[in-house]
């Protein structure tokens, strides 16, 4: 399984407190329109930290029933904890998911040989395809390529969604890993650096971008993987003022907010995570008068 394409990381919409499962419907179906290769939900954006086990496996039912067969679906299964990080694999395999997403151990800070004895455990006894998740700073640790070499070796792993925010880093797990391994994927957990890194040798994006302008980020991927770099850079430049935007505060605050202006389902970030400030909900405003894009929005920007 080479993963190649445009993957959304899908926001958890609420109402008040509550799940919104319509809401949820409504942004997988509008996903599905625009053809992206993969739904990723319970990730960093969708908020998998602040649900509760039975909303977890609300959204994981209702991704596998809408979008199974249609586009792959991941599910965000990566804890601090080995043990329970198998549980939850186990649980989205069994509810459908066709992937998951396991991000490095937070908190705990492992070393390299922790790493990769966290996901030795879990691609032996949780039996699911897994696509790890480098995002030292969420985790508190970075994989180094060596170690990740070691961990692309073990039954079921795809690949890696590269959020290390170093270039050279990605450059060097492509070349290094991917080089040796050429069914290994390598997809940018960097709006910005999806370019720079199909041009390397990867693979494409999990995207947050795309909750709001799927049909570009699809287009921009398809066209770098198709090698019409030009095309690429003219969807990547009018996009580049969102890409610096959409993480001026914690993901998925950023994303949420502007999906609510344009009358998305979305609703507040939980606790711990609050709403968008107000000088950047101004900028925010700033951006939609002024991005040179087809949004989904139909009240909230002359340009639309």
């Amino acid at each position: 399984m080479d993963l190649k394409g445009t993957f959304t990381a899908m926001i958890t919409p609420f109402q008040g407190e509550e799940l919104d499962e319509a809401g949820l419907v409504q942004n997988i179906r509008a996903q599905l329109d625009a053809n992206v290769t993969g739904l990723v939900f319970l990730g960093t954006t969708g908020e998998d930290a602040t649900l509760s086990d039975e909303e977890r496996e609300r959204v994981i039912a209702i991704g596998v029933r809408e979008a199974k067969g249609k586009a792959l679906v991941l599910v965000g299964t990566g804890t601090n904890a080995t043990r329970q990080t198998i549980e939850k694999t186990i649980k989205a395999k069994k509810l459908g998911a066709d992937i998951a997403l396991i991000v490095t151990p937070y908190y705990n800070k492992p070393t390299q040989e922790g790493i990769f004895r966290h996901f030795e455990a879990i691609c032996y006894e949780a039996q699911l395809p897994v696509l790890a998740y480098n995002i030292a700073g969420r985790s508190g640790v970075n994989i180094e390529t060596a170690t990740l070499e070691r961990i692309a070796a073990l039954p079921n792993v795809y690949g890696v969604k590269e959020a290390s925010g170093n270039i050279a880093q990605i450059a060097d797990v492509i070349h290094t890993v991917r080089g040796r391994y050429p069914n290994f994927s390598v997809l940018s957990g960097d709006d910005g650096a999806t370019l720079p890194l199909i041009a390397l040798g990867g693979g494409g994006v999990i995207s947050v971008a795309s909750n709001l302008f799927p049909t570009e980020m699809v287009s921009l991927v398809t066209a770098a993987l198709a090698g019409d770099f030009e095309r690429a850079r003219m969807i990547h430049d009018a996009l580049m003022p969102w890409f610096q935007f959409e993480f001026i505060e914690t993901n998925p605050i950023p994303i949420k907010e502007a999906m609510s202006l344009c009358s998305l389902p979305s609703g507040k970030c939980r606790l711990p995570l609050s709403g968008l400030m107000k000088k950047n909900r101004q900028r925010l405003l700033e951006l939609f008068s002024t991005i040179k894009l087809r949004t989904p929005c139909k009240n909230c920007a002359p340009a639309c």
